[in-house]
């Protein structure tokens, strides 16, 4: 699908490729999918696909519609549609998207933000409380326990 879709843009000049050999600082906003290959330092301001390459080293923030990284990422990301990592990517960061999905072989340290969802938003209105539930969490039968067994 991916490759579809990057020969499309391609054709209609709507795709940007970074190479490894540039380094970037500081802000830069684009408004087409952009693949990414090279070190950057900043913020990274995306309207649609951010792809990371895996020889991209990224320091900073990244807001983008969608990211696919394959590459090295220190930093908050914020996707509104995806974010994905893909192996051998490495995250060392915080994740703000609805969706979000890691390959086996991939590495991420950080927390995820998947924004409100409806049984989330149910469970948080709910009054139950967990000490209501206390007495009948109490074990009336004694637990058998491996070190106290006979021989």
């Amino acid at each position: 699908m991916w490759d579809k879709k990057r020969e499309l843009e391609a054709e209609n000049g709507n795709f940007t490729v970074l190479g490894k050999d540039v380094t970037f600082k500081g802000i830069v906003h684009f408004h087409s999918t952009v693949q990414l290959d090279s070190a950057f330092e900043g913020e990274i301001h995306a309207k649609g696909m951010l792809v990371i390459g895996e020889n991209a080293t990224i320091r900073g923030s990244i807001i983008a519609e969608t990211i696919v990284s394959r590459g090295k990422i220190q930093g908050n990301v914020s996707a509104s549609g995806k974010v994905q990592l893909l192996k051998p990517a490495v995250l060392l960061g915080d994740v703000s998207s609805p969706s979000f999905s890691m390959e086996e072989g991939a590495f991420f340290k950080g927390s995820i933000d998947m924004g409100s969802h409806p049984v989330v938003d149910e469970l948080q209105q709910s009054t139950m409380v967990l000490s209501d539930f206390s007495p009948r969490l109490s074990s009336s039968r004694p637990v058998l326990i491996e070190s106290e067994r006979g021989s």
